[in-house]
């Protein structure tokens, strides 16, 4: 197979499927950066789909490259392009941790950030429950957490008082 036959081929996966899983990530990663936004954070809306949406891609990527290197007879290894995917996007989460007066800022946002990557690399393979249910259990934590530790904060005494 020459190089550029490799480039056009047609994928393995149906169109209508691998359009169907980067439409699940975009929505989950909409998802998590709603929440983001919402609270102002450095990394919202858009980043977290574009996060989600690259992993996706990588991974579509990833399945059809070991689909046709099985056709053509070689070898690969998918867990290298999730490998990747996952040192990308950390080193994008790093960027979002500000280290400000002493406080650290941003490690909320580094972590939901590589979690879009993962629901990303869900919706990339397919698979759909996965990445809904990880998306409910982040908004959830992102939510519900901040609730919990806004009134365990409010509830503390001041350490000059205290």
């Amino acid at each position: 197979m020459s190089y550029w036959e490799i480039i056009f081929a047609r994928t393995t996966t149906p169109e209508w499927e691998i359009a169907v899983r980067l439409a699940a990530a975009i929505l989950f990663g909409a998802v998590i950066g709603w929440e983001r936004e919402s609270k102002n954070r450095p990394a919202g809306l858009r980043t977290h789909i574009l996060v989600c949406l690259a992993s996706a891609t990588f991974t579509i990527v990833a399945i059809e490259l070991v689909n046709w290197a099985g056709r053509n007879g070689a070898t690969s290894d998918p867990i290298r392009a999730i490998e990747a995917v996952t040192a990308g996007v950390a080193f994008l989460a790093a960027g979002t941790i500000i280290q400000s007066r002493g406080q650290v800022q941003g490690l909320t946002t580094g972590a939901s950030l590589w979690l879009a990557g993962a629901i990303g690399v869900a919706s990339g393979t397919g698979m759909y429950s996965l990445a809904i249910m990880v998306t409910a259990l982040a908004l959830v934590i992102l939510t519900w957490l901040q609730w919990l530790a806004n009134r365990i904060n409010s509830e503390k005494p001041d350490d000059e008082t205290g």
